[in-house]
């Protein structure tokens, strides 16, 4: 193929995936008050709102990222027809095995924010306020900081499926992840700290994981390069037996 064809096949790719999105971004759209129901229904306060458009605006937050997650693994699958021209047949077997896992761990980022780190920096930040001053929450704000404590650790949960899936294609190594180590986790601490508020507790409660994710990403990485490796060995002492 001609890098004209390259280019519209890539657009091809990308058009499938941007309307399959904004079909599930409708069809979340019909059932988001329920979502919503669900999400506050456990809430110790009442949200309030500042203009008739808060509301609407925070219905699109909830579609947007169901939407996502209901579009990730049609992205990926277009993702791997794009270059599956450039794959052996066992290369794309063992590819398209990535697919339900980018899915799984997507919803895996997802939880880890909402149950576990959302509840513990939100009660922290509110134990600062002790009696000294009157909680209000408006309902766009208090969306918007959910969405910041939840999504990009659905992106950022992908690292280690995104690192073996480089790996499988020769692209990295597990040996070149150790040696930009120490850059990485410098990179890692910036994006914790721009996504979360701006305290201690929250910047620690986001810098572990991601810290963690890259060491079990080089595990990975180091599983599936020496497994190639020994099939690589395995195939040279057939062509020379031969």
């Amino acid at each position: 193929m001609s890098t004209i064809q390259h280019l519209e096949e890539l657009r091809k790719r990308i058009i499938i995936t941007l309307v399959v999105f904004l079909l599930f971004l409708l069809l979340t759209f019909i059932y988001v008050q329920d979502i919503y129901h669900i999400i506050v229904q456990d809430l110790p306060f009442k949200l309030a709102l500042l203009g008739p458009s808060d509301i609407l605006l925070v219905y699109l937050m909830i579609a947007t990222v169901v939407a996502i997650a209901a579009t990730i693994p049609v992205a990926a699958h277009q993702a791997w027809l794009f270059i599956r021209p450039a794959l052996t047949p066992k290369e794309r077997k063992v590819t398209i095995a990535y697919i339900p896992a980018l899915f799984i761990l997507f919803i895996s980022g997802i939880s880890f924010g909402y149950f576990i780190l959302f509840p513990l920096v939100l009660n922290f930040l509110m134990s600062l306020s002790n009696d000294m001053f009157t909680t209000f929450f408006t309902t766009e704000k208090y969306f918007r900081f959910l969405l910041h404590m939840t999504l990009p650790f659905g992106f950022l949960f992908e690292l280690p499926v995104v690192i073996m899936f480089l790996t499988s294609l020769g692209i990295i190594n597990p040996y070149r992840l150790q040696k930009i180590r120490k850059y990485a986790y410098f990179l890692l601490i910036v994006v914790s700290i721009l996504i979360t508020p701006p305290d201690f507790l929250s910047d620690v409660l986001v810098i572990i994981p991601l810290l963690l994710l890259y060491e079990s990403s080089i595990s990975l990485s180091k599983f599936i390069y020496k497994r190639q490796s020994r099939i690589k060995e395995g195939k040279q002492e057939i062509y020379e037996s031969v």
